[in-house]
């Protein structure tokens, strides 16, 4: 509540003729100083770049070569930050503003320790399809790591991964996951990247152990490998 705010509230409770001069302020005063505690009392901004949990975690294929070797890709999506402002600033507590034509994106928070917004603003790249809406959409994350969140993706390894097959995918082919065509490398229908489990841990907010498996009919089968598994613990996202 702004000092005009604050006035005209004063005023409305004069003009009810329940309260005098004196009683109409602090009233007035109270609702405001309530406001800024439901506002900013419950905020701990450091829970913002606490490592994503993995399920959060998208993964797919950027890549893959002649030999079929792929690699993939791990990120964020614009819901994924949503929730996490969401659940650590509460829904009331953050915006966020589009300028430039959708190419800069600020993500303000509420300080209710100086009653005012503070933003952080970044810049995001079109995407092949709806340019306008994947814009909007990268600038918004973009800016949502400046406030911490899914930072460390950028400290997750290289993954490269051996794909099934030999290139030579054929019709009624139900093994192969990529196929040579026209020269160009590319997944086939068999690779079924959305089904598999990942599973992650971490230290000091630092990623130390990264693992993918792929299901064959009930049972899973070993993909990827990075690190150092905790032994004795379940300390994995």
């Amino acid at each position: 509540m702004s000092k005009s705010e604050l006035e005209v509230s004063i005023a409305h409770k004069i003009a009810s003729g329940i309260y005098g001069w004196d009683s109409a302020r602090k009233s007035a005063e109270s609702t405001r100083m309530n406001n800024v505690m439901t506002r900013g009392s419950i905020m701990d901004l450091s829970k913002l770049s606490e490592p994503l949990k993995v399920e959060q975690i998208e993964f797919r294929i950027q890549s893959i070569n002649k030999a079929g070797n792929a690699t993939i890709l791990a990120y964020k999506d614009a819901r994924c930050d949503m929730q996490r402002l969401d659940e650590v600033c509460t829904p009331l507590n953050w915006m966020r503003e589009h300028s430039r034509d959708n190419q800069n994106c600020t993500v303000s928070i509420f300080d209710a320790t100086t009653n005012r917004w503070v933003g952080k603003e970044d810049t995001g790249t079109a995407s092949n399809a709806e340019a306008q809406k994947g814009l909007a959409s990268d600038s918004f994350k973009r800016a949502c790591f400046n406030w911490g969140i899914g930072r460390e993706l950028y400290d997750y390894p290289l993954i490269q991964i051996w794909l099934k097959g030999d290139g030579g995918f054929k019709q009624g082919d139900k093994l192969s996951e990529w196929a040579l065509e026209n020269g160009k490398a590319k997944s086939t229908w068999n690779l079924k990247l959305k089904e598999w489990l990942w599973y992650s841990e971490f230290t000091n907010g630092k990623i130390t152990y990264l693992s993918a498996v792929s299901p064959i009919g009930k049972k899973y089968e070993n993909r990827f490998n990075w690190g150092t598994k905790k032994q004795g613990e379940n300390n994995g996202n």
